[in-house]
């Protein structure tokens, strides 16, 4: 009795101690843990300008649209962008003759205050909504100025049409797949809209590839195999945010579209992962 006892509890242990091995060896990957290094979180008194050590102004305003055939006039005023007083960025487009144009808003970027190779880029933002608005978060190549676009690449974290409040787009653009041929994908909420609450949108950017997220859920990754020309993310990149009026991308306003219309930005972050 004993015997047999022995001898059926053998091949049981065995496969237990099987399964214990295969179920280690299966075990989730240890999370990434990621360390802030350069931050804003806009405080500040009501009307005051972005921090000047973090954020430069692009004022634009000509026929091209910085080649988008957009409708603003990029200025620099308080009245386009500062914060609102409760610790946010306020970027406010508005319908006003100003430079030979019918619309103002602003543009900013940390373009030669801040630029990284790789990292996690977040930013909370509550967006607007209507036809011809067009928000977005992203970052371009640091020699867009000798390089030029679209060969110092770009990467659209978030960038978002006023016409479709549920629905944002993560892309990017270089050599060979710019402009219309971008590559990338959109992410739809299902009983929620982006205009009408605050979200986080983020990218996670490292050697092999770019990852997208929405509120912390991963929506798409994009690889070198993916593009059909050159990557061009292997150096470093600045930050920009902007809400556009019309252009290629959204078309202009029409009779529905409410001024004056605001990206408020909670915060933007930037992390690098520990090693």
């Amino acid at each position: 009795m004993s015997t047999r006892s022995n001898i059926i509890l053998t091949p049981i242990l065995l496969l237990s101690l099987l399964l214990f091995i295969q179920c280690s060896n299966n075990s989730e990957p240890i999370e990434k843990e990621w360390q802030i290094i350069w931050q804003d979180e806009f405080d500040g008194p009501q009307g005051q300008s972005p921090d000047s050590t973090r954020w430069v102004y692009d004022t634009w305003g000509n026929e091209s649209g910085w080649g988008n055939n957009q409708l603003e006039y990029d200025t620099d005023r308080p009245e386009n962008v500062s914060l609102d007083g409760e610790g946010h960025l306020a970027i406010v487009a508005r319908e006003e003759s100003y430079g030979g144009l019918n619309f103002t808003s602003a543009r900013i970027t940390t373009q030669g205050l801040f630029e990284l190779t790789y990292g996690r880029f977040e930013a909370r933002i509550y967006l607007p909504w209507g036809q011809g608005l067009w928000p977005a978060f992203w970052l371009l190549g640091d020699d867009f100025n000798t390089a030029g676009w679209p060969y110092c690449g770009e990467i659209d974290i978030m960038e978002y049409r006023g016409q479709e409040p549920r629905t944002i787009h993560g892309t990017i653009h270089g050599p060979g797949y710019s402009g219309a041929q971008g590559v990338g994908t959109s992410y739809t909420l299902t009983n929620a809209r982006f205009d009408t609450d605050f979200h986080t949108f983020s990218i996670e950017w490292n050697l092999e590839n770019i990852s997208w997220f929405v509120d912390g859920e991963l929506y798409q990754t994009i690889t070198s195999n993916d593009v059909p020309g050159d990557w061009v993310y292997d150096h470093p990149f600045f930050i920009i945010l902007n809400l556009a009026v019309g252009g290629n991308y959204v078309g202009p306003p029409n009779e529905n579209t409410i001024f004056p219309q605001t990206m408020l930005v909670d915060y933007v972050r930037v992390y690098q992962e520990v090693e």
